[in-house]
This record gives C-alpha cells, structure tokens and sequence, in this order.
C-alpha cells in the first residue's frame, strides 16, 4: 500500500493551488482528478474574473479569501506570466430604485477592505462605457480578468516541478480512517468494463496522512464517504451568449448590474474577455444533475431581454450561444442567501479536510484558500 503525505480529491484551480502550495513544504502530495484534465468543470466554466470583495458579508470566509485572494492573484499571473488584465469595472444602477442598493454595496465593499470606490453618475458612465445607461455606478478599480485555464495549468505545473504527482481519470471511491491516517481507495481509468479483453480501470489503495477535499461539485459526496453528511451541493447553471459582429465593441470592459436580491448570482453582466470577446451571462439557474451543461438551455431571445436593461442597442442577431458553467451551491432552491464557504478539519475524521460549496469567488480566492488548507495541513502533520 503506498503511503504518502497528502491526497488532494479535485484537480480544479482550488485543488491545484492547494497542491503547488503544500508541495512547497511537503514531499508525497497527490492529486486525484475525475476527468481527463485539470480545471475541465467550474474553474473554466466562468467569466474568468478576478473579484475585489464588495458582495460579501463582512468577516465571512467569500470577503476574507477575496481581498486577500485579488492581491495574491495578480502577483502570482504577473510572477508566472499567466494571462490577466487588471480592468476594472461598473456596477451599474439601472434606475433610481437601484441606488440605494448601489449605495449599499459600497458601504459593504469599503467595510471588507475593498480600495478604490468611488460612486460615478451618468456623465462619468457615458465616458467610460458610452453605450451604457443607468443613473449611477459604483467603479471598482481592483477588478480584473484571467486566463482561467492557464491559471490551473500554471498551478499543476508548479505542483508538478515541486514533486507533486497529479492522477487525471481518477476517482476517489472509500475512504477509511486507518488510526492517524486515512485509507482512500482510487479507481483509476475508465469505467470498468472490458476493452480489448481487458479491464479499462484499475483500483488501488492509498494511505494519506491528510485528506483534502476539493471535490468542487462533488465535495458533499466525497464528505459523505467518511461518513460527513453536513452539507448538500445543489448545482446551478450559468449560461454565456457572445456578442459577435461590430456590436462586440459597445462595452470596453466589465460591466455588471446590481446582484440578486435573493444571492443566487452577481447577475447576468457583460466580460471583455482576455481574447478581446464580448460575453453576456451567466444565468443562474437550479438543475438537477451535476453534469447537466446542455439540456433545455435558454435561447438568445432570453439573453436580449436580460441585456437591453443596461444596453439597449443590443439585439438577438448580435447575440450566439457560447458555453455554460455549474456552480455548487449550498443554499436550496427553495431558499434565499448567499452561503459562505466552508473550509473546515473533519469533526470525527481529524486527518481530513472538507472544502464545499466553493462557488463564486472561489477563481479569484484561490490563492488565499491554499494559504489557509495548508495551515490546516500543518495543524495534521507538523
């Protein structure tokens, strides 16, 4: 039976971050990922925005790991050469019964240590975005885009130069407290079935003395193997059009509305990505699978009535389908919130670390997420 220090279960830019982090300190650190690459789910399936912090509740995991991670992550693409733009960006009152929402989320965003803001009006709106309308604007300098899939990339090779081994169509199946340590068993290749003759998978056991779970969608079932059933992920999908023709060049940069009321989505904005395409989205909305990209997807007429509310000029032959994206979310769909992240030792199983419902601004978070896992990861092998 191999023994090592550390397996991470997910190889999506929160696994990965966490892998080149740990392995700086730690030999033996294993990462084991279901597809066939790194970051192929929800790390890339985004806006690939870095945040600033303004939307989240004060002292709460999302504003801690967002302002510490914004900083962090423009050091690190600027150190590695990862593809990012430091852009800024509007948050846009549509009218004035958005203001005092507007209002609101400055105050929030200054409390949690966001620099910067300023509240804009109309004039300086059109200056910046002259196609856009609305009454005020709350500008947010710190905001930036990256290359989300050359963000994880980066992680797994600075992983890999450091020792850490990465196991691509692999999944974690048992896990079982063995004294100070813990019993996975991994199921590595495809499914099992006969091919060729032969068996296309092979299973093996692995002794780790730490267990992080950065399963991403998945967490709340690789919880549930070690007999933790605290948490359910509900996946939500976000859906993207893009903006083709010469509309693509009515917005500069970022663009967002007010965020739902109810915390499921920072709502449907407009990303000039790092390529220099214009996208709308995501959506947000409840499925039932966790693999569930495709089925019933909105048409662009559904995009147009979302848009036209800060770009009028808009119209659905401007607009194409592009990609979506699930979030693992851990507020029901009968509820409302916004829940914070949870990144916590196992309260029966103390080798093992759970990460859930690391959604939005997980991307940007990243960084500061490994920083805090491997401290947790000291507290078990040191």
């Amino acid at each position: 039976m191999d023994q090592v220090n550390i397996l991470i279960v997910g190889g999506g830019v929160i696994g990965c971050a966490i892998a080149a982090e740990v392995s700086q300190r730690w030999p033996d650190v294993f990462v084991v990922e279901q597809l066939p690459r790194v970051g192929m789910a929800t790390s890339t399936r985004n806006s690939g925005v870095i945040h600033s912090g303004i939307y989240y509740s004060a002292n709460s995991l999302k504003a801690r790991h967002c302002v510490e991670g914004n900083r962090l992550m423009f050091a690190f693409c600027e150190k590695h050469h990862v593809a990012h733009r430091r852009t800024g960006k509007l948050v846009v009152a549509a009218d004035a019964g958005e203001q005092a929402a507007l209002e609101a989320l400055h105050k929030r965003g200054l409390g949690n240590g966001v620099t910067g803001l300023r509240l804009i009006g109309p004039s300086e709106i059109s200056a910046r975005e002259p196609h856009i309308t609305g009454v005020a604007a709350l500008e947010v300098p710190s905001t930036g885009i990256v290359s989300a899939e050359e963000l994880v990339r980066t992680y797994a090779r600075l992983a890999t130069d450091q020792g850490a081994n990465l196991v691509t169509r692999g999944r974690v199946i048992s896990l079982k407290p063995a004294g100070g340590a813990i019993r996975v068993g991994v199921r590595v290749g495809d499914v099992p079935e006969i091919v060729g003759g032969e068996n296309a998978s092979s299973e093996e056991t692995i002794e780790a003395r730490c267990v992080i779970n950065a399963a991403g969608l998945y967490a709340d079932e690789v919880a549930e193997l070690i007999g933790n059933r605290s948490w359910k992920i509900y996946p939500v999908r976000g859906e993207y059009c893009e903006v083709r023709g010469p509309r693509s060049a009515l917005v500069n940069g970022l663009v967002y509305p007010l965020p739902h009321a109810d915390g499921l989505s920072l709502g449907m904005h407009f990303t000039r990505t790092i390529w220099d395409t214009l996208l709308i989205g995501p959506t947000a909305r409840y499925v039932k699978e966790k693999d569930d990209y495709e089925r019933d997807r909105l048409s662009v007429v559904d995009f147009v009535a979302g848009a036209r509310k800060l770009l009028p000029e808009i119209g659905e032959g401007d607009l194409r389908l592009a990609y979506s994206g699930l979030r693992p979310k851990l507020v029901p769909p009968d509820e409302h919130g916004m829940a914070d992240f949870v990144i916590e030792r196992d309260p029966n199983v103390p080798p093992m670390i759970h990460l859930v419902g690391i959604d939005s601004p997980g991307l940007t978070a990243a960084p500061s997420i490994a920083r805090h896992v491997a401290k947790l990861a000291g507290e078990i092998l040191d």
